[in-house]
């Protein structure tokens, strides 16, 4: 069985339950090594649990500003989630609002994999980051945690002209 967890700070795939030590191998490519005693004195996230097949859950958290109606916000990370070939359409993803804070609202994007998945959760993850950018860009909307003064003139975007272009060129 694999398991797709966070201990602490440590995301990955756990890979090893030794007598003193638990093995996690991480998204980044590192094997990181917890002592069974950090494991017992902190909440586990296990990301496989609930779900089969050995697939895992993805959520990702954005903020955006009360400006934007969250009806919109509910149907662009709904659109990003069915760009997204790893996360599965049955069970169906779905939104909540997790916090209504003083300049902007949280929203949270809650889904499974599906057997499209990359095998580890960072890559699922950047997958679904990309199309979350590309569909806020689309359609005008920054994402952002709006502690400001004022407005900016103009959108924070990336108009869709300047989405291909090589690093390092403006």
């Amino acid at each position: 069985m694999v398991w797709h967890a966070c201990v602490g700070e440590t995301e990955g795939t756990v890979v090893a339950l030794g007598m003193f030590t638990t093995k996690i191998h991480t998204g980044m490519g590192e094997e990181v090594s917890v002592p069974n005693t950090v494991v017992f004195g902190q909440p586990i996230r296990n990301f496989s649990r609930l779900v089969q097949d050995g697939q895992f859950v993805l959520t990702t958290a954005i903020t955006i500003g009360y400006a934007t109606p969250w009806r919109q916000v509910h149907a662009m990370l709904m659109e990003a989630a069915q760009r997204t070939p790893g996360v599965a359409q049955e069970p169906a993803p779905y939104v909540v609002q997790t916090a209504l804070s003083d300049f902007y609202v949280e929203y949270r994007l809650c889904a499974q994999s599906n057997k499209n998945a990359p095998r580890r959760r960072a890559e699922a993850l950047n997958q679904l980051h990309a199309n979350i950018l590309d569909v806020f860009n689309e359609n005008g909307v920054q994402i952002m945690s709006p502690h400001y003064m004022a407005d900016p003139a103009e959108p924070q975007v990336v108009p869709p002209g300047d989405w291909s272009g090589a690093a390092g060129q403006p």
